[in-house]
């Protein structure tokens, strides 16, 4: 089943291309597996990314569907998140290195690794896939438990899958199933210093 394209619901207030416009974040999976080539597509398009002095501080721990690593990685998902996540293709676990090679402290390092999912992001919508970013889990079980060592920072987790049939969901998330809007430009942009901090 094809994901709804978000540019035929949303409205941009500036020309942009619908590349932007068309990635949501879905839950409805099928339960299909996703073929390796297709997921190192996303991963290479994750290694892309842009990063302060190219340090490229990401670090994408994985599982796919019946493969070893997937309970373990499953597992630290908050209950909302395993209702739906559990006919995902793959489980990500996405950190950074807070470090540059030579030691010196990366201010950078969780910016640079929100760029490198965003571009992962964006090839699994190109691709057709459900992409879908989460910070619904346990994040000092999944430090021990993946051997993530001081140093790093656990950022998010993410699932991927196979779109499925959003009448497979619970009540409350089928109403979600949809692109959603966002905020106004002029709330998020100030020329000069920053106006309303609290929004």
């Amino acid at each position: 089943m094809p994901i709804i394209k978000g540019s035929e619901i949303r409205k941009a207030d500036h020309p942009i291309d619908n590349i932007f416009l068309d990635r949501w974040s879905p839950r409805a999976t099928s339960g299909e597996e996703i073929p390796e080539a297709e997921l190192m597509s996303l991963f290479e398009a994750a290694r892309w990314a842009p990063s302060s002095n190219n340090n490229q501080p990401w670090r994408i721990l994985y599982a796919r569907r019946n493969m070893e690593h997937w309970p373990l990685f499953f597992n630290l998902l908050a209950d909302s998140n395993k209702i739906w996540a559990r006919n995902s293709s793959v489980l990500l676990l996405i950190v950074s290195k807070n470090t540059f090679d030579n030691g010196k402290p990366s201010r950078t390092h969780s910016f640079d690794a929100g760029a490198a999912w965003e571009n992962l992001a964006l090839q699994g919508n190109l691709r057709g896939y459900v992409v879908h970013g989460m910070q619904g889990f346990d994040y000092e079980l999944a430090r021990s438990s993946l051997n993530v060592p001081d140093g790093f920072t656990v950022e998010a987790m993410a699932a991927i899958g196979i779109p499925g049939n959003k009448e497979d969901l619970p009540d409350y998330l089928k109403e979600r199933e949809s692109p959603n809007d966002r905020r106004k430009l002029a709330e998020t942009i100030f020329e000069g210093p920053l106006v309303s901090p609290s929004q």
